[in-house]
């Protein structure tokens, strides 16, 4: 068997946005493979739920996304960059029973969250637009060589005004309508606000969320849920709610959206709301300890009869569903939300597994899985979430000749500074392929970001983990306190504190881990991202047991970040309570940049120039103090990429990160033969180099 190697993500291909037909015979799907160093190949494929080879449904040309079969199933839209000089999102549709897709649309704001009405008359989807855009009718229609111009100077007036990897220039996003053959395109919303989740309640009944009106809406969780009558052509606010990511799921009146306690904010599990056809609000998730998963949609089974979602769940994703006839109330204030008097029941959950997307049939749930030996599968079981069927096994080839190493789960203590009730943790050891009892090893610790996240082992870092494990790390990963997935209990641990409680527990772990007789306890490596960016900074600030580091999109000075992040500021706000001008000196503390003066540890440090949730600035800033106190680092600067450069970069920059991670670890390790990074030429060893030693 071949070792996993940092190239071999060119080979892995990634399964995404499940659909079933309306006769549930059938599951729409995305099949994604990078094709060359700076692009990838993204196509619609559809699977017979009863087995059977799969087959692409779309041409390879462009980037398909959203497959959304038509309430006949007759015809099949997806979203498609196919034909566009630029990156504009389009929408297509394609007979399901042959012929070639037709480009229904051709709009400056690109084409996102589609949804077909009921009678298949409308499809609904969103864009983004400028006034400037819809008096010159350019939300229409615009011409294929328009090229909207950069603003020079650009001038802010919103608190938010980037986000992801883009300004926003202007621009809200707006609900439209468009009729199956693109004869017909009307807007459906124009007010100055962001509007999302456009999602039908009836032929004549579209229901979407869109900013409250408030002095500031970037500044506010505040949100309306509105019906927009076909017919009137008025809209019209159901319900307030507060959250971060709006998703709404209609049936009929009754429409399920989630909800974050606006005291809490980012602090808070998001809930699951039901606004019924008497406008009370119920609590869907009263009794359940666990947050909404952020990225799976909310779905009505389609009688309306039960509502599904996703949450994480102790290193795994777990399936819910809640029926929506069992909406009798317990005794509470009218004007609160109502709690179910049962609890919702758990249909799918398959240990330390990720599931990425899910859909619901009459009798059937489709969803995407990733487990420990595979990096991502379609697969179908009944709506009761058993007899659960694999349809897909599109890295087979690959998984049949490379040597895939099985993780082990541990629980530890926290560190819980002499307190009864100390926290449990979860955490993963993976060895690696070949592994000798007998021999002594070096342990690499990665941390996961958020800081509200949670791993599994598998998800987004299966290729990177198992990398790591076959260049000959133990590598140990975990879900300390501050994850999600473990109640609000473990998730708040962390109010007002990232760095001591989180290290505490990494530290336990790490202790636990290097008991073992092949593990090195003197070579210890560490890296993460994002909040594990913060941690991985923080650690080396505090002790000085790791060899070296690697920290990348880190937050490191939380007051720059406060002002240069996007809404992330919130984290600041929330979970610590406090912002810049009221304890500037507790904030400094707080932050890595505050202690960097202090790091011994070699420390390389991997950023994005267009990251906009952790700008770059502070991670230049940490680099700098590093440099200034003689520390071995290199800052690599990854330009046209985001924040997600790790799920979803350029393939060759996600190979160019994980084997800038293990050159960086080898030159420090004691069992390597390697010089450190710094006494090699810069791009020396790395797959894109010429010089490949």
């Amino acid at each position: 068997m071949e070792p996993i190697s940092a190239a071999d993500f060119h080979e892995l291909a990634q399964v995404s946005t499940p659909r079933l037909s309306p006769e549930g015979d059938r599951v729409a799907y995305v099949q994604r493979t990078p094709s060359d160093d700076s692009e990838y190949e993204a196509t619609v494929h559809v699977a017979d739920t009863t087995g059977g080879e799969p087959q692409r449904f779309t041409l390879s040309e462009g980037i398909d996304s959203e497959p959304r079969w038509s309430p006949s199933g007759d015809r099949l839209a997806f979203v498609s960059t196919r034909g566009a000089a630029d990156d504009r999102q389009q929408l297509w549709v394609v007979p399901t029973d042959g012929g070639e897709a037709a480009q229904i649309t051709s709009v400056v704001g690109g084409v996102g969250q589609i949804a077909w009405a009921p009678d298949g008359e409308r499809i609904a989807f969103v864009q983004q637009v400028t006034d400037a855009d819809r008096e010159a009718d350019r939300d229409l229609e615009v011409e294929p060589e328009f090229e909207p111009e950069t603003p020079d100077p650009r001038v802010v007036d919103r608190t938010v005004y980037r986000t992801a990897e883009q300004y926003r220039d202007g621009r809200r996003s707006q609900v439209y309508l468009v009729t199956p053959d693109g004869t017909e395109i009307q807007r459906v919303t124009t007010a100055d606000r962001d509007h999302a989740s456009p999602t039908w309640g009836d032929d004549d009944t579209l229901y979407f969320a869109r900013d409250a009106d408030v002095a500031d809406p970037d500044d506010s969780l505040a949100t309306e849920i509105r019906a927009y009558d076909l017919d009137s052509g008025d809209s019209v606010l159901r319900h307030e709610t507060t959250t971060f990511q709006p998703a709404l799921a209609a049936s009929g009146r009754r429409v399920a959206f989630s909800y974050i306690d606006p005291a809490q904010g980012t602090m808070a599990q998001t809930e699951l709301h039901l606004l019924d056809e008497t406008d009370t609000v119920h609590d869907l998730t009263a009794a359940l300890d666990r947050t909404l998963a952020a990225d799976l949609r909310v779905t009505w089974d389609p009688d309306g009869g039960a509502l599904y979602f996703g949450t994480p769940d102790e290193g795994a994703t777990a399936l819910w569903r809640v029926h929506a006839a069992d909406l009798a109330a317990t005794d509470s204030p009218e004007a609160e939300p109502r709690p179910l008097a049962v609890e919702p029941e758990r249909v799918r959950r398959d240990e330390w597994s990720a599931i990425d997307g899910f859909d619901v049939g009459d009798d059937r749930v489709a969803y995407v899985q990733s487990s420990w030996d595979h990096p991502g599968d379609l697969f179908v079981a009944d709506a009761d979430g058993e007899t659960a069927t694999r349809l897909t096994e599109c890295n087979a080839d690959y998984l049949d000749t490379h040597a895939v190493q099985e993780p082990e789960e541990i629980r530890f203590s926290a560190d819980d500074g002499g307190e009864s009730d100390a926290a449990t943790c979860q955490g993963w050891v993976l060895t690696p392929p070949e592994f000798d009892p007998e021999a002594s090893y070096p342990l690499a610790v990665e941390v996961h970001g958020g800081p509200h996240a949670m791993w599994t082992t598998s998800g987004t870092m299966w290729h990177e983990f198992q990398t790591l494990a076959a260049n000959g790390y133990v590598v140990f990963w975990s879900n300390p306190r501050g994850s999600a997935g473990y109640g609000e209990a473990h998730m708040q641990a962390i109010e007002r504190d990232w760095g001591t409680v989180t290290a505490s527990d990494l530290l336990a772990g790490i202790a636990t881990v290097a008991e073992r007789p092949s593990v090195d306890e003197d070579q210890l490596f560490v890296t993460g991202g994002s909040f594990g960016g913060y941690m991985t900074a923080w650690l080396v600030s505090q002790t000085d047991q790791f060899e070296a580091a690697v920290s990348q999109r880190g937050v490191y000075d939380l007051l720059g970040f406060y002002g240069s992040t996007d809404w992330a500021y919130k984290l600041v706000e929330d979970d610590f309570d406090t912002t810049p001008w009221e304890e500037p000196a507790f904030l400094q503390a707080q932050s890595p940049t505050g202690h960097a003066h202090e790091v011994e540890t070699p420390t390389l440090v991997l950023h994005s120039e267009d990251d906009y949730r952790t700008p770059i600035c502070s991670a230049e800033l940490f680099h700098r103090i590093l440099r200034k106190h003689g520390v071995d680092t290199r800052l690599v600067r990854y330009p046209d990429e985001g924040h997600e450069l790790s799920r979803s970069g350029q393939p060759g920059h996600v190979v160019d990160r994980i084997e800038r991670i293990v050159r960086w670890f080898d030159g420090y390790a004691a069992d390597r033969s390697v010089p450190p990074a710094l006494e090699r030429e810069p791009d020396a060893g790395l797959t894109g180099s010429a010089d490949e030693e």
